[in-house]
């Protein structure tokens, strides 16, 4: 699937606004190592540490902690303490979290989508280079 340019509004934000910035921060978060995962896991509603650690394959609990953290800060996930003993805690994505399932999941259509194109350019890229390049 291919977007045309009349689906693209007709003042594009220059590099310098703010919109531009602020998009480059949310990408910087959801573009890291184990966001994306998280984001995933929580899909479907809420999650305790333990169980996200299990599901996603080689995270570590120090990683695992620094991103939620990080995510909770941004709004996109919210921590729940709950005073049990052993205490529990949960996780799950807020209403800000949840509307970014959307263009989340466009983005990860349009990889999935493009994958071997991409591998194509690469391996044209990668021939094209004078072997002292490399």
């Amino acid at each position: 699937m291919s977007l045309s340019h009349k689906n693209l509004p007709e003042e594009l934000p220059s590099p310098d606004s703010g919109g531009c910035q602020a998009t480059r921060e949310i990408l910087d978060r959801i573009g890291d190592k184990w966001s994306l995962y998280i984001i995933a896991s929580l899909a479907n509603g809420k999650r305790r540490f333990n169980e996200l650690r299990r599901n996603i394959e080689g995270i570590s609990q120090r990683m695992l902690t620094l991103t939620l953290r990080g995510m909770e800060r941004d709004g996109i996930v919210t921590r729940t303490v709950y005073p049990t003993i052993p205490p529990r805690v949960e996780y799950e994505l807020t209403e800000l979290g949840r509307t970014l399932l959307v263009p989340v999941m466009a983005l990860v259509n349009w990889a999935n989508d493009n994958r071997l194109a991409i591998a194509e350019a690469h391996k044209r890229f990668d021939d094209a280079r004078e072997p002292d390049e490399r």
